[in-house]
């Protein structure tokens, strides 16, 4: 039936460099300085969209801290044929956040993100907003687990604790 030894070479999920059926280059890597501006707009971005129950100048009084931040987070950069369209954010097991571009978002790529680093961690954690149903919905897709709910200090916002646990 002929010769399988190719089946080997396909991309698997921890590959970070891969390429889709249309031969685009998609890559993960870690954010380089050149990359702070792109990615702190789609931070921007994605807040003001995700998150309309908190005020815009909020996120917006946050954006230069956050900027500033960002070079010494670990953040890992999801790549399409050399433009960002999202990343995720790490505090060892914590994730501070995972951003996708509005026009690229429900196209697989918070996935994986969130992919790469759970085959890097044992376990995780993340707060979510519990007016964000659609990212918790996504969070619980990828076998996150409510623990608790609190509130976030600095929007009085009600949110939820979630892990995550290799299995």
């Amino acid at each position: 039936y002929g010769d399988h030894r190719d089946l080997h070479s396909f991309p698997t999920r921890r590959s970070s460099d891969l390429k889709n059926f249309s031969g685009t280059i998609i890559m993960i890597r870690k954010l380089q300085k050149a990359d702070i501006n792109r990615v702190a707009d789609i931070w921007l971005d994605t807040n003001l969209k995700s998150h309309s129950f908190i005020p815009a100048k909020y996120w917006k009084d946050n954006f230069e801290l956050v900027k500033g931040m960002l070079s010494q987070a670990e953040v890992y950069i999801y790549e399409n044929n050399q433009k960002i369209q999202g990343f995720i954010g790490l505090n060892d097991e914590y994730i501070e956040g995972i951003f996708v571009s509005n026009e690229m978002q429900s196209q697989g790529i918070g996935k994986i993100l969130i992919n790469y680093v759970k085959d890097k961690r044992k376990k995780l954690f993340l707060n979510v907003y519990q007016k964000n149903t659609r990212a918790i919905s996504f969070y619980q897709r990828e076998d996150f687990k409510v623990r608790c709910s609190g509130i976030d200090d600095a929007t009085g916002e009600k949110d939820y604790l979630m892990t995550w646990q290799q299995k």
